[in-house]
């Protein structure tokens, strides 16, 4: 999952959202750090990643893009994925995308010199650009796989992964559709579970 799915299974609960949103700059145990809800956002998104990652669904929408993306389908996968819960946002939340993005991004700001370096860095250029309201079209998509692609250490073909999603697009959205109230009910009860533990 991309940005957009670990904030928005973090269910409107803004610390939480925080710590989903950093999760894959925490390592090891330095998540205590932090305040608990915000531990809780960290693991709930180590959680959702190991949930995702092992899920059939998922390793075949992997599977239909690996030929061409090979080592980084399921990076892609991730962004292709939050593209389908974008654009059919109304779905899933009450709150206009462009709403609920600028909240997220004026809650990132205000706790910004708390957060790791790598949000650090990476906020600005996500807040700039729009990143969240961007994964609702393809020329969003298409933009931030060329931005991911000029910051790999090696060869990808993230810059041309526009193609694979038109390619594939109603195999891929039938998957999404399949996968994702899944993973919406893991994802309550693996946070309700570290409330009740933390």
């Amino acid at each position: 999952m991309n940005f957009l799915a670990h904030i928005y299974l973090s269910f409107d609960q803004l610390e939480v959202s925080l710590g989903n949103f950093i999760g894959d700059h925490i390592k090891g145990k330095d998540y205590k750090k932090y305040p608990t809800a915000i531990q809780h956002g960290v693991l709930l998104h180590r959680a959702i990643d190991q949930f995702t990652d092992e899920h059939p669904i998922y390793r075949k929408s992997c599977k239909r893009i690996f030929k061409v993306q090979g080592h980084y389908s399921r990076v892609i996968i991730d962004v292709f994925y939050d593209y389908f819960l974008a654009a059919n946002w109304a779905k899933y939340h009450k709150t206009e995308l462009s709403i609920y993005a600028d909240q997220f991004y004026n809650v990132l700001e205000s706790r910004l010199s708390s957060l790791p370096a790598k949000t650090q860095h990476l906020a600005p250029y996500m807040i700039q650009q729009n990143w969240l309201l961007a994964y609702g079209s393809k020329q969003g998509i298409d933009r931030i796989l060329k931005a991911m692609h000029r910051r790999t250490s090696y060869d990808s073909k993230m810059d041309q992964a526009l193609l694979d999603l038109i390619a594939h697009e109603p195999s891929l959205q039938s998957d999404f559709d399949a996968f994702f109230p899944e993973l919406i009910i893991f994802s309550r009860h693996k946070l309700n579970q570290l409330k009740t533990n933390i």
